[in-house]
C-alpha cells in the first residue's frame, strides 16, 4: 500500500566546481514527488496516520530551515491551480461593453415606466370619461319634465289674494305638492315662474322664466279697453290714463322677451261675444265701444304687444290654466335639448335606417319601394304595386318612352290595382302623374302636387 511520503530535495555539490560556485550561486530545487519507495521505511498497516503526520512535520521541518539559511537559491515548483482561478479563455468585459449594458438595462427601465405611466393615463381618462358619463346622464335625468317640476316655484302677487276664490290656485298647488311663492310682482295682479338652476351652472339666483300671466276682472280689462282706444286714435301714442296696459308697455319696453297673457273673469266669458250684464253692458254703451271695436283692440294687442287675451269664467278655470303652463314649463329644458340636433326631425327607428345593398344587387327593390313611398300619399301597398309592375327605375323609363303622348305617360300607371284589406283599388291619374312628373321634369323647384 502506498503512502504519501516526504518530499526529497537535491542540492548541487559544491565540489563540482569552484568556478560555477563562483559565479553561479547554489540552487535548490524542491519537488513534490508522490511515488512508492520499497526501500525506504516501511509504515505498517496499524498506523497510517501516524506515519503521515510525522511526514508533514518533517516536511514543514525541513522547509523552514531551507528558507532560513538559503532563502535566494531556493526554487519551488508551482503548486496547482486553484479552482477559482480565471480561465484563460473568458475574456474580460471592457468599460464601452459595461456601460452599453448599463445604457440597455436603464432603457429598459425607462420603458417599463413609461408603460406603467402610459397605463395610469389611460385608466384615469377611463376613469374621467366614466365621470362625465354619469355627469351627462345625472343632467338628462335632472331635465325630464317630472324633475324639472321640482325646480319650478310659482311666484304669485300678493292683490291676487284677496279676490275670493283665489284659495281654490293655492289649495290645488299645495295638493300636487308643487312650490309656490307669495312675492310682490314687478305687474300688479301677475303670476311668474322662476327656476332654479343645478349647481354646476354659475348664476346668481333662480332663473326667471319669460311667461308672465296677468288675471283681471271684466272692469280692469275695460279700463284696459279704453286705453287701448284712446291709443289707437293718438295716432299711436299711448294714452296718459293710468291702466294696466300702460303698466304693461312699460315693463314690454324694458324686457321684450316679456310673454304675457291676460286672464280675464267674468260671467260666462268664454269669449269676447259672451253674456255681459247690466252694469258691464251700460259701460260699454258709456264708453261708445261695439263689438267691433273690442275686436279691433284683442288684434292690436296680439299683433303689436305679443299680448293674448283669454277669456275664463272663475277661478277654478284660472288654476287649470297656471297648471297646464306650470306643465308646459316643466318641458321645455327637454325641448330645447333635442332642438339642438342638427336634424331634429330624424328619430331612431327602423324605418330611419337605410336598405343594405349587396354586391348581386339584392337589395335594390326595397330602395326603389322606398323611394316612391317618399312621394306625397303614396303609401306601401301602392309602392308595392308599382314596383311590381315595374321592378326598376330603367324599366319605368323604357315604358314612358314607348309612348307617344304626355296624356298616355301621365296615365301609365292610373290602372294598375292595389290590393290593401281585402280590397282592390286603383291607383289612380293622380298618383300616376305625380310619379311621371317625379321621374322626368328637369325643374328641381317643380311643385309634384
Amino acid at each position: 500500500m502506498s503512502i504519501l511520503k516526504r518530499a526529497k530535495t537535491w542540492e548541487i555539490s559544491e565540489s563540482e566546481g569552484e568556478s560555477d560556485a563562483e559565479t553561479k550561486p547554489s540552487i535548490k530545487c524542491i519537488a513534490f514527488t508522490d511515488q512508492d519507495d520499497d526501500n525506504n521505511e516501511t509504515a505498517t498497516a496499524d498506523s497510517p496516520t501516524d506515519s503521515l503526520e510525522q511526514d508533514n512535520k518533517d516536511y514543514n521541518t525541513d522547509c523552514r530551515s531551507t528558507a532560513k539559511t538559503e532563502p535566494s537559491d531556493t526554487l519551488v515548483a508551482p503548486r496547482p491551480a486553484r479552482s477559482g482561478t480565471v480561465s484563460p479563455g473568458r475574456k474580460r468585459r471592457t468599460k464601452e461593453e459595461i456601460e452599453a449594458d448599463r445604457q440597455r438595462v436603464e432603457e429598459r427601465k425607462e420603458a417599463r415606466e413609461k408603460l406603467k405611466r402610459a397605463r395610469a393615463e389611460e385608466k384615469e381618462e377611463r376613469r374621467e370619461e366614466q365621470q362625465r358619463r354619469k355627469e351627462a346622464a345625472e343632467r338628462l335625468k335632472s331635465l325630464r319634465p317630472e324633475n324639472c317640476l321640482k325646480c319650478l316655484t310659482v311666484c304669485i302677487d300678493p292683490a291676487l289674494l284677496q279676490h275670493d276664490g283665489s284659495d281654490v290656485l293655492l289649495g290645488t298647488l299645495s295638493a300636487v305638492e308643487w312650490r309656490s311663492s307669495i312675492e310682490t310682482q314687478e305687474l300688479p295682479h301677475s303670476i311668474t315662474w322662476t327656476r332654479d338652476l343645478p349647481p354646476e351652472e354659475d348664476s346668481s339666483g333662480p332663473l326667471e322664466e319669460e311667461q308672465v300671466l296677468l288675471v283681471l276682472g271684466l272692469t280692469d280689462f275695460m279700463g284696459m279697453v279704453v286705453s287701448v282706444k284712446q291709443t289707437l286714435h293718438g295716432n299711436g301714442e299711448e294714452s296718459a290714463v293710468e291702466s294696466f296696459f300702460k303698466l304693461l308697455s312699460e315693463c314690454l319696453n324694458r324686457d321684450a322677451k316679456m310673454v304675457v297673457t291676460v286672464l280675464v273673469m267674468g260671467s260666462n266669458a268664454n269669449s269676447w261675444t259672451g253674456t255681459w250684464d247690466v252694469h258691464e253692458l251700460s259701460q260699454r254703451s258709456q264708453l261708445g265701444m261695439e263689438d267691433l271695436d273690442i275686436e279691433e283692440i284683442l288684434v292690436f294687442l296680439q299683433l303689436y304687444r305679443n299680448i293674448t287675451v283669454v277669456f275664463l269664467d272663475s277661478w277654478q278655470d284660472v288654476t287649470d290654466h297656471v297648471c297646464a303652463v306650470t306643465k308646459a314649463l316643466s318641458k321645455r329644458p327637454y325641448k330645447l335639448l333635442t332642438e339642438r340636433c342638427e336634424l331634429p326631425f330624424c328619430v331612431d327607428g327602423s324605418w330611419a335606417s337605410g336598405v343594405r345593398v349587396e354586391r348581386d344587387g339584392a337589395g335594390l327593390g326595397e330602395v326603389w319601394s322606398r323611394q316612391i313611398t317618399q312621394l306625397n300619399r303614396v303609401s306601401p301597398a301602392v309602392a308595392s304595386t308599382l314596383t311590381t309592375a315595374y321592378p326598376s327605375p330603367q324599366i319605368l323609363l323604357q315604358a314612358y318612352s314607348s309612348l307617344e303622348s304626355e296624356e298616355e305617360k301621365r296615365g301609365l300607371l292610373a290602372g294598375l290595382l292595389v290590393k290593401t284589406g281585402g280590397k282592390e283599388r286603383r291607383i289612380g291619374p293622380e298618383i300616376s302623374a305625380r310619379v311621371y312628373r317625379s321621374l322626368t321634369a328637369q325643374n328641381p323647384q317643380l311643385v309634384l302636387d
